[in-house]
Order: C-alpha cells, then structure tokens, then sequence
C-alpha cells in the first residue's frame, strides 16, 4: 500500500515539475520576444518549415474529417427532412473542435517530433552546452524562433482545415444526399458566426504555442545518446496530444458554455 502511494505522489511531483519547467520557459521566451531579441531569418525559415511544409498532411486529414461528419450528417438531415441544417452542422464541428484540434494533433506528431529531434541532437552532440559556454542563451537562439513560428502559422493552418474541411462536407452532402451546393452554403452562413472563428483562432495560437514548448522542452532536456533522442521525440508527441486534447475540452467549457 505504501509503494502505491510512493507511486502516485512520484508521478504527481513529476506532473508538476514537468508544467512548472514549460511555464519558465514559456516566461523565457516571453522575455526575450518583448525586449525584441527574436532572430527573424530563422523565424521565417522555421515558419516555412514547420507551418507550410505540414499543409498538404493538415488539409488531407481535416478534409477527410470534414466529408466523414456530412456524410453521417447528411444521412440523417435527409430521414428527418432538415437537409438545410448539414452545411451548418459540418461548419460548427470543424470550426469549434475539428478543425483546431485535428491541425494540432498532426503538427505536433510532424512538427513537434522534428522539433524535438533536432534539438535533442543538438544536446546529446553537446552544441546546446557550446552556446552556454559562448555566453548564448539556447532558449533565444533556438527556442523562440521555433516558438513564435509554430504559434503563428497554426491559426493559418487552422483557416486552411476550417475550409477543406468544409469543402469535403459540401461535396459529399452534394453526392451522397443530393443536397445542393447553394443549400449547403446558405446553411453555413446561417450558422457559423465569426466569434466561433475568432474562438478557433485563439484555441490555434494556444495549441501552436503548446506544441512548441513541449517540444523544446523535450529537446533542451534529452538524455545521453541516440536512445535520449528518441525518447524524447516520442515523449513530445505523446505529452502533446494529451495536452492539447485536455486542454481542448477545458476551452471549449470556457468558450461556448451553453453550448
């Protein structure tokens, strides 16, 4: 019985070690962002590198996602004889939840395992060690460009999903229950309203900005040799998507309350 308390308040400790270390690196980057010290080639470089490179694996999952929710969506608008409502039903499901959530999940198993990866290397070929000893603060060199580039291109990734996603829902309600492009549109529109677009975004630029810390961090703190690499790749991943899926249930309390 002893052993199992020992267990439980180890792994609770370990929790909160973990999130007080991704709250101090999250003030670290916020410290050097307001004083203005960002590398802005190296932004730009990680932003077409994380965010543009990850749109085509992004857009196919959302879409897929999208056209599966019309096609049963659909089906039932159809048998109850409220096919107006479909076009706005797949809109609402890809802006409140799939849309942001699904984006996060695949660019935190593409971009976030890169991330990782990279800066694990880094560390177990001790070039992290280097820039200390060069008098170079790590977090400003090569955690804030990541940072800021995941945080902002996620919300645009987040705009591409919202619209295939959609699109694939309009095609299949179109084929599977004949129901008319301009039917599906104008149920869009009825629905979907631009607080439950801002809402998307903000839960975008928090998902972005969990990917990315979780990520460095797991860099930044890889054990010795390739076996220290991979472990942390795979932690980052994994610490990632339970995030963002509890967080994503705690913002939409938050965000839609009578919803």
């Amino acid at each position: 019985m002893i052993a199992i308390f020992e267990y439980i308040g180890s792994a609770i400790i370990k929790c909160l070690e973990f999130f007080g270390s991704l709250f101090i690196l999250l003030g670290q980057c916020l410290k050097w962002i307001s004083i203005g010290a960002i590398r802005f080639k190296l932004t730009i470089q990680q932003m077409a590198h994380l965010g543009v490179d990850s749109l085509l694996i992004v857009v196919l999952t959302t879409t897929s996602a999208g056209m599966v929710i019309s096609l049963q969506l659909a089906s039932l608008a159809v048998q109850y004889g409220i096919t107006n409502m479909v076009g706005g039903g797949v809109a609402l499901a890809m802006a409140r939840e799939l849309a942001p959530m699904l984006t996060a999940v695949v660019v935190a198993g593409r971009a976030g395992s890169a991330i990782a990866a990279e800066l694990g290397t880094m560390k177990v070929t001790e070039q992290i060690s280097a820039l200390t000893c060069m008098a170079v603060s790590p977090v400003r060199y090569l955690v804030v460009p990541r940072f800021l580039a995941l945080t902002l291109m996620m919300p645009l990734l987040t705009l591409f999903s919202l619209t295939a996603g959609t699109v694939g829902g309009a095609i299949v309600a179109f084929t599977s229950a004949s129901i008319p492009y301009e039917v599906f549109h104008d149920s869009v529109v009825s629905f979907l309203a631009m607080r439950d677009i801002y809402c998307m975004t903000l839960k975008a630029l928090v998902f972005g900005s969990e990917v990315s810390l979780i990520a460095c961090w797991q860099g930044i703190n890889t054990g010795r040799g390739a076996a220290g690499v991979g472990n942390s790749t795979t932690s980052s991943v994994v610490c990632a998507t339970i995030i963002i899926f509890i967080s994503n249930y705690l913002m939409s309390m938050w965000l839609w309350p009578g919803a």
